[in-house]
């Protein structure tokens, strides 16, 4: 009797614990210490000059995407919008700013660019 009470708990615990895996790699929970409905602000540009499309990784929840495109979108002369699902990040330039200053202040957020186009 008593085996089975233990074998009950640990059944459930799996399946609890199985339910949260599956909510964070679908980007539903709050993982990396956030989530929760924050929203970055987000940034116009009065006139678009080019945009390239940065891939990164690392980025896993809506916590992940809100903190890169705050990110980006703190560095003057640009804008960045950010695909969860693929990775990306689409940047828009409203003045030439050089991809190593995004690419670093990207890598010190604790994300990896691994293509810009």
């Amino acid at each position: 009797m008593e085996n089975s009470i233990v074998i009950g708990v640990i059944v459930i615990l799996l399946i609890y614990a199985g339910y949260k895996t599956v909510k964070h790699f679908k980007g539903e929970g709050a993982c990396c210490g956030g989530g929760g409905g924050y929203k970055p602000k987000k940034k116009k540009l009065t006139r678009i000059i080019m945009q390239k499309t940065f891939k990164i990784d690392g980025m896993h929840c809506e916590h992940c995407k809100n903190r890169v495109q705050e990110i980006i979108n703190d560095i003057d002369g640009i804008s960045g919008s950010v695909n969860l699902k693929h990775g990306t990040v689409l940047i828009s330039y409203e003045k030439a700013v050089k991809d190593e200053i995004i690419k670093d202040k990207i890598t010190r957020a604790g994300y990896i660019v691994l293509e810009i186009k």
